[in-house]
C-alpha cells in the first residue's frame, strides 16, 4: 500500500494508493515543527475512523518545504519501516526531461505536475496551479517540462493589499456580480478576480504563441473552478493532479528497480 503525501506551502495531502485507486485522502496545515509521531498518531487515527486497515508498505514525497521532509522520513522509518522517495532527490527517477538552465532548482510540484499532466493528457501542455503561488508549467510534446511562469497566489495577492493598505480590510475572493464595484469589497473582489482570469488568459496565450502551437490548458488547485464559472479558461480541472502524479513517479522508479 502506497502513501503519497504533497507537502505545499500551506497545506499537505496524504492519500493511501492500493495500485487501482485511492482509498483516501486527508488534508493538514503544513507545519514544519509538526514531529514524526505527532504525524503518525494523526494519520493512524484518521485511518482507523475509515476503517483502513491495510499496512502501508511504500511512501513517496514531494515537498515545497524543506524542512518538513526529515520527519516524514523518519515517521516512515519508525512507524512503516520504509524508505520514502522523495521527489527532486536523486534516487527519484522522473518519467520525464526537465530541460531548464543548468543549475536551476525546480519545484518538485511543478514537476510531480508535468509528470501528472503527460500521463493524463499527453504533451503541449500548460499546467496552471493555483497555490500559494500561481504556476504556469509548460510540458513539451514528449512530456518534457521545460519551463513556466511564477505569480503570486490570487490569496497572497488579497493578504498583501491587506497588510500594505491600512484602510482595506481582508476579504475572501469571490466571482463580483458586476465588474465596477460598489464598495470597498466589491472593489477588491473584482480587482483580483478579473485581474486573474486576465493573467491566465494573457500568459497563456503568450505561451502558445511563442510556441508556434496549440496547447491545452490544464488547471488544479482550489481556486481553479471559481475562475472557470463563466470564463473559458481551461481545457480540464484535475483536482488530485498531483497526487496522481506520486502514483506514477513511484511506479516509475518500482519498474526500473
Amino acid at each position: 500500500m502506497l502513501l503519497a503525501i504533497d507537502c505545499g506551502n500551506t497545506n499537505t495531502v496524504f492519500a493511501i494508493w492500493d495500485g487501482e485507486q485511492f482509498l483516501a485522502s486527508w488534508r493538514t496545515s503544513t507545519e514544519w515543527q509538526r514531529t514524526a509521531d505527532q504525524y503518525y498518531v494523526w494519520l493512524s487515527t484518521l485511518m482507523k475512523l475509515q476503517g483502513i486497515e491495510a499496512q502501508i508498505t511504500d511512501m513517496i514525497i514531494s515537498s515545497t518545504v524543506p524542512r518538513v521532509v526529515f520527519n516524514l522520513r523518519v515517521m516512515a522509518d519508525r512507524y512503516f519501516n520504509t524508505r520514502p522517495l522523495v521527489v527532486g532527490k536523486p534516487d527519484c527517477l522522473l518519467p520525464v526531461d526537465v530541460r531548464v538552465d543548468q543549475g536551476t532548482a525546480v519545484g518538485p510540484d511543478r514537476l510531480v505536475n508535468t509528470v501528472a499532466g503527460h500521463d493524463l493528457y499527453g504533451g503541449d501542455l500548460i499546467m496552471v496551479d493555483f497555490g500559494t503561488a500561481t504556476t504556469f508549467d509548460v510540458v513539451d510534446r514528449d512530456g518534457a517540462y521545460i519551463g513556466g511562469v511564477i505569480a503570486p497566489g490570487v490569496n497572497l495577492s488579497l493578504e498583501a493589499l491587506h497588510q500594505a493598505a491600512a484602510a482595506l480590510p481582508h476579504v475572501d475572493i469571490s466571482k463580483p456580480q458586476a465588474v465596477i464595484g460598489t464598495n470597498t469589497v466589491t472593489c477588491m473582489q473584482s480587482g483580483v478576480f478579473w485581474g486573474y482570469v486576465g493573467l491566465v488568459r494573457e500568459i497563456c496565450a503568450r505561451i502558445k504563441a511563442e510556441r508556434e502551437r496549440e496547447m491545452r490548458v490544464i488547471s488544479t488547485g482550489g481556486l481553479a473552478p471559481l475562475f472557470q464559472q463563466s470564463e473559458a479558461l481551461f481545457d480540464a480541472f484535475e483536482d488530485d493532479l498531483t497526487i496522481h502524479g506520486l502514483t506514477v513517479i513511484h511506479q516509475f522508479n518500482k519498474d526500473a528497480a
